[in-house]
Parts: C-alpha cells; structure tokens; sequence
C-alpha cells in the first residue's frame, strides 16, 4: 500500500479518502491481476483506490485498515470484489471492518454490498461468457 501514499493527496483528492478493494485471496500472486486491473481503472479517474485480501496476499484487510487510519485517512470505502452475497468472506470482511471501527473510532468505514448482486455486474459477466460459447455449427466454420 505504501506506494500509492502521497503528501496530503492521491490521484487529485484529498489524503482523507480513499477505497480498499477486497478480495478473498490466493496463494498464487497472479490472482489478484484482475483487482489490479480495476484499481488502476478507478485511479485513473481521480479516485485513491487500494487492494486488501483476506488470506494468502498482503497487505490483508485489518491490517491495511489499521495503517490508512493511522496514516490520517477519515473516509474509508471498503468494496468487496465478489460475487456471493454470504458465507465467510463477507463475515471475514464484516469481522475486520468492525475491529478496525473499534480501534479507529475517529475514521468512517463503510462495507459496499458484493459487487455480484448489481444487475449491471452480472449482466457483463454474462455478456463475456457469451462471447466465449460458439455454438457447435459455428465451430465447424459454418
């Protein structure tokens, strides 16, 4: 996370502000290319936006909510980047979130609902999925 950190700004906004992206996690590093690909996105729209997992990859959730409310950081919007609704990850992130809004009672953290229940999300994973099945006469060169 360090280096997207910046005297008093990041990407044109105030240091105050920023969105952590969340994921699950992986043991292979290469997981969490896509979550890169969006962060760098949103950042070259102005945004100050940062990555957290769960397990396996740094900096995990508690501990990079922990270092930008020590950092100064006030407005923290912490986006889960899946598809399901429940389960552990949401009560991974739900069970951080809420240490770290103990401990840093002076920062506003807010919890996005997954990004799965959008229509517009999963009308573009649709979308991409179609673009991969060719039906079998196509196949063929037909």
């Amino acid at each position: 996370m360090a280096k997207h950190r910046t005297n008093g700004r990041a990407n044109g906004k105030p240091n105050g502000e920023v969105t952590v992206l969340v994921g699950r996690g992986a043991r292979e590093p290469g997981w969490a290319a896509p979550m890169e690909r969006i962060a760098m996105q949103l950042r070259s729209g102005g945004e100050r936006v940062e990555l957290a997992f769960l397990e396996h990859l740094e900096p995990e959730l508690g501990k990079a909510l922990d270092m930008l409310c020590r950092d100064g950081i006030r407005n923290i919007r912490v986006v889960p980047v899946i598809l399901g609704a429940g389960g552990q990850v949401l009560d991974g992130v739900a069970q951080r979130v809420d240490t770290a809004r103990g401990v840093h009672a002076e920062a506003r953290i807010a919890v996005a609902p997954p990004l799965g229940g959008l229509p517009k999300v999963s009308s573009a994973i649709a979308d991409a999925i179609a673009l991969r099945i060719t039906p079998a006469s196509k196949a063929g060169g037909e």
